[in-house]
């Protein structure tokens, strides 16, 4: 899908802060960021496009180490992504955003107090963001006084960028204040977990993975013609992403089916690609002998997108569970650098953090027409991830667009109904 999301929690963590630095010797990195990481909550903003987009995390010790976790709360309960690859430099340090190619990087500004940069290194412009952090249990978004109001509910919504293209979303909120919980799908998939406040007629929320940063405000307008309520708000995404939005209340709010959005070009049945593996000098491919006559799902993917690390996580354990009945995943790999070591490094960290124990190919460049291009009997192809089914023929049976994670609580559970209905009905053919 289009690339966003992360945590907003207004819950308490944990009760004051630890100033006690890690044990360890001074001269290592580790003991450095110790120093400089108070193991205890901390509330971040990322200060982007003249607003605050706000996210918690923690900083937890594990083996004598500095550990950091980005906290995600939404419709479904709590997300906690584990960020174990910190190093020090001088008065900074450097905090890997998990599988992501991105990292803040931060220093003391006063007492448990940080100071530094988002910094993404995968993007193709240099993209940095201001940021800062305060240690202590705080709510993602601050509070401030007023009624909530009646945000809960199903809401059909649509997006629009500045260029005035539109496309359609689902709304699902709940809450209000102090917190609201919520997500938008769309037909390339959601926006993960969302969390904030909806008071005084004010929807606020938001959302940051590492690698995306979301911040959603709208206002309630009042009732349409029909005497149904109607938010209207902006949509900032990182650096520069701007969008607008409206959404009208409608419980039977939904999205074009699916299965329906990426198809074969007329008089195609099969996929014939030969990509390379992630093991230098050899190939993958349907074909393989490995894979005939077994049901085999692709997975087009990557390591920068969120839904790919949901749909990831799900597959994962999946796969271990399910093999032995004659059913292939391959992951379909396609990266934001063109060289293939740079390419297959990052896959390699996807797939080794995320448990990934199917086979994973580099298939391109990050776009729909590299995707296009390298599987050139695809009519259409809208969105990361997408999963394409194989029947024990090689035969391409249902091309399946984006991925409901998770974050969108129920619409999760029916993906992944709809997932093991589909693998089913092609291992008992």
């Amino acid at each position: 899908m289009k690339s966003f999301y992360l945590p907003l929690l207004a819950a308490t963590l944990l009760t004051g802060c630890n100033s006690s630095s890690t044990s360890g010797t001074a001269e290592t990195g580790a003991t450095s960021a110790a120093a400089l990481l108070t193991p205890c909550p901390w509330r971040g903003e990322l200060a982007a496009q003249g607003q605050k987009i706000p996210f918690l995390f923690e900083v937890k010790t594990e083996a004598g180490k500095p550990v950091v976790y980005l906290i995600n709360k939404g419709l479904n309960g709590e997300e906690r992504l584990r960020c174990d690859e910190i190093s020090a430099a001088g008065d900074s340090a450097t905090i890997r955003m998990h599988v992501f190619d991105a990292a803040l990087v931060v220093r003391a500004d006063g007492k448990d107090k940080l100071k530094g940069t988002w910094v993404k290194y995968d993007s193709k412009t240099p993209y940095r963001v201001p940021l800062v952090a305060t240690a202590g249990t705080q709510p993602v978004i601050e509070k401030d006084s007023g009624e909530s109001f009646g945000v809960a509910g199903t809401w059909q919504t649509t997006f629009t960028d500045e260029t005035g293209k539109s496309y359609p979303a689902v709304a699902v909120f709940k809450g209000g204040y102090p917190v609201a919980t919520g997500t938008f799908l769309t037909t390339t998939g959601d926006y993960r977990y969302l969390a904030g406040k909806a008071v005084a007629l004010e929807l606020e929320l938001s959302t940051f993975d590492g690698s995306h940063a979301f911040l959603f405000k709208a206002r309630n307008v009042g009732n349409n013609k029909q005497g149904v309520p109607v938010l209207r708000g902006d949509f900032y995404s990182g650096k520069s992403g701007h969008e607008t939005w409206t959404a009208t209340l409608d419980p039977k709010a939904k999205l074009p089916d699916a299965d329906t959005l990426t198809y074969l070009k007329k008089g195609e049945s099969r996929l014939n690609f030969k990509f390379p593996s992630l093991v230098k000098g050899s190939t993958i491919s349907p074909t393989d002998a490995k894979y005939r006559g077994k049901v085999v799902v692709l997975q087009v993917l990557g390591s920068w997108c969120p839904n790919c690390m949901d749909e990831s996580r799900f597959l994962a354990p999946w796969y271990e569970q399910n093999k032995a009945r004659g059913v292939e995943v391959i992951g379909l790999g396609y990266e934001r650098m063109a060289d293939y070591d740079q390419a297959a490094a990052r896959l390699k960290q996807m797939k080794e953090r995320l448990n990934m124990g199917y086979d994973v190919a580099v298939a391109g460049v990050a776009n729909k027409d590299s995707v296009a291009k390298s599987m050139p009997q695809l009519a259409k192809f809208l969105a990361f991830p997408t999963t394409i089914f194989l029947d024990k023929k090689g035969v391409v049976r249902s091309i399946h667009t984006g991925f409901s994670g998770p974050g969108t609580g129920q619409y999760y559970e029916e993906e992944k109904a709809h997932f093991n209905r589909t693998v089913d009905k092609l291992l008992k053919e």
